[in-house]
């Protein structure tokens, strides 16, 4: 029994070792004990609760909040071989019935199942008659109250502990702070579970936060970035309303992108077949509000980018965790500006949320813009938030590749929180610019603002680098937005040090946006996955896998992942044996592709670094 996981590992999935810690945490469900396990995206979570659920007696019954997620698994796991069905309501009731009976007579390995069904008394006395291997409550982060993705059916799943005391537990998430872990494992009743935290670290991910400006508005810049460093690549692009995601996709579509909206707007049908687009080619990028993205299983989106500011930190890694989950060099890219703090803040104050959430909201959002005004290392920051130390700066993201200039700027500071309180503590940034400037203003003139001391007083910076001064004091918390006052500005506790001159103030300088020129960051060397010298094989390989995705109306990467394509590539296996040794290749694939694959790769030739070799040799 002590081997077979490792045995299923080989043959079922085509992969030589386990990664730290999955053989603990299988070990742990196999000899019959709970786990909350804390992996990141793209870590290998799935294999933690599916191995086991294939060696135990019974079926694996997996708790999963999204239809996309259920499907796209439960066909990965029908490729390789696996009994595997889910219970939804894509399916009619004869087919319920079928997946129902299937479960009553042993047929199956894992079963998926929406939270809300499997609460249902009906579901509860079917599973009270079923031989049952373990419970897995994939996206366990859905249980907190204060969380980002909170899911209020949810809250009963510990129904599972008092229903079925000797049944094993598994909680998983890629996103959980340290008081998400302690709400998860209280609600679900996971005291007395093992907790496995891994890295959260994602190394192949570049971590860029631009601030929006003068120059390129920010589609302009999100075009660039795409057509330089992601032509014909799969991603999505997060915006924070409904209107913004169908002006963004028409936009890119415009362009001559495979751009498309999904949000909670459109009617079903439309949001099926725009995810089902995305999942289904290649190159397709869609645009969307957080409605999209939670159990999207899609290996190669190559970037993951945001025009809007994410709510918390949590939101932000979950969100740009989506990209590289292959293991394959992807982006994060941001562009955010001072409407992104004002909007949010104002929308978080005028929530019905009580005073202790709004507090834990608050909290949540400033560490969200400390990662986005730091000038160190952003991956040292975005891992000491989920309590994991970097031991130093990571090298590949944006302010290691280009650090950051700080400034002094205590003086213009002063000017602006003064500006702030002479006029009353009543106006918006732009008005508030216009008198610092001195600018020759009817409305400024009819307030008597134009007679105040700070008027004009500012003219030694531009509007630009004025609003970047006015966004870091609210993000720092010198100046609040007021909510009554639609936008106006007051001062804070906080700002009494500085306006007194107690305290120095440096703050960071905005980079200007570059028109044409690629910056450092985006120059910055990689090694590509594939050479230019093994594209035509690599296309060849993948033309194939589309092919044979087609065929069977699933996704290309339920067939092969791009990193067992860049394995092949790199490979040249000559033979079925040879080709049973690349990750991700087990029998059933083997199999049922092998002949297919390799073909291919005979027909391409050697390497070049192999036909080097040879000619050397002779």
């Amino acid at each position: 029994m002590h081997d077979q996981p490792l045995k299923i590992l080989h043959s079922v999935f085509g992969y030589e070792r386990f990664r730290a810690p999955q053989e603990e945490v299988i070990g742990t469900l196999m000899a019959g004990g709970d786990a909350l396990v804390l992996m990141p995206t793209g870590g290998g979570k799935s294999l933690c609760f599916q191995i086991p659920a294939i060696a135990r007696a019974g079926t694996g019954i997996v708790v999963s909040p999204l239809i996309a997620l259920m499907q796209d698994q439960v066909a990965a796991l029908t490729q390789a071989g696996v009994r595997a069905a889910f219970l939804n309501s894509t399916l009619d009731a004869s087919q319920a019935r079928a997946i129902e009976a299937q479960l009553l007579r042993g047929e199956l390995d894992l079963l998926y199942v929406a939270p809300e069904r499997l609460l249902l008394d009906r579901t509860l006395d079917l599973l009270a008659h079923t031989k049952l291997a373990l419970f897995a409550i994939d996206e366990a982060h859905c249980v907190s109250q204060w969380g980002h993705d909170f899911r209020p059916e949810y809250m009963g799943l510990n129904v599972l502990h008092e229903r079925f005391p000797d049944v094993p537990r598994i909680a998983l998430t890629a996103t959980a702070d340290e008081p998400t872990r302690r709400e998860i494992i209280a609600r679900l009743k996971l005291e007395d579970a093992r907790v496995f935290i891994s890295s959260f670290d994602r190394p192949n991910i570049r971590y860029r936060i631009n601030q929006s400006g003068n120059g390129p508005s920010a589609r302009d810049q999100l075009l660039r970035f795409i057509r330089d460093e992601h032509a014909n690549d799969a991603g999505i692009v997060y915006c924070l309303s409904r209107k913004r995601v169908d002006e963004i996709a028409a936009w890119l579509a415009a362009q001559g992108l495979a751009a498309l909206p999904y949000h909670a707007g459109l009617g079903s049908e439309v949001r099926a077949a725009n995810q089902s687009r995305f999942l289904n080619e290649e190159g397709v990028i869609i645009v969307a509000t957080i409605a999209f993205g939670m159990g999207i299983d899609k290996p190669n989106v190559r970037f993951v980018a945001h025009l809007n500011l994410p709510k918390s930190v949590e939101a932000y890694y979950q969100e740009t965790g989506r990209a590289g989950r292959d293991g394959l060099p992807a982006d994060a890219w941001m562009i955010y500006g001072l409407q992104d703090v004002i909007t949010l803040r104002q929308m978080l104050e005028a929530s019905d949320s009580d005073d202790a959430h709004k507090r834990v909201e608050r909290h949540k959002l400033d560490a969200m813009l400390g990662l986005c005004e730091l000038s160190t290392c952003r991956r040292q920051a975005l891992l000491t938030y989920f309590s994991e130390t970097l031991p130093k700066p990571c090298g590949n993201c944006d302010t290691c590749l280009e650090p950051p200039e700080a400034w002094d700027a205590t003086v213009p500071a002063q000017k602006a929180l003064s500006c702030v309180h002479r006029t009353g503590q009543r106006f918006g940034v732009n008005y508030l610019i216009d008198v610092l400037l001195g600018k020759d203003d009817d409305r400024i003139k009819r307030f008597g603002h134009d007679r105040l001391t700070t008027s004009g007083i500012g003219k030694e910076l531009g509007q630009q680098e004025w609003r970047g001064v006015f966004r870091q004091l609210i993000s720092r918390g010198l100046l609040a937005v007021d909510l009554e006052g639609h936008g106006g500005l007051r001062l804070t506790d906080l700002s009494r040090p500085v306006l007194r001159g107690e305290a120095p103030l440096m703050l960071r300088r905005d980079a200007k946006p570059e028109k044409a020129k690629k910056t450092k960051t985006a120059r910055a060397a990689r090694r590509p996955f594939i050479q230019e010298s093994d594209r035509r094989l690599w296309e060849a390989l993948r033309a194939r896998r589309l092919e044979l995705a087609r065929k069977q109306g699933v996704p290309p990467y339920v067939v092969f992942h791009d990193a067992t394509l860049a394995e092949m590539v790199e490979r040249r296996p000559q033979t079925l044996s040879d080709l049973a040794h690349i990750s991700g290749v087990g029998e059933r694939k083997l199999a049922a592709y092998g002949t297919d694959f390799i073909a291919i790769v005979l027909a391409h030739g050697a390497s070049v670094g192999e036909a080097e070799a040879v000619g050397n040799a002779n």
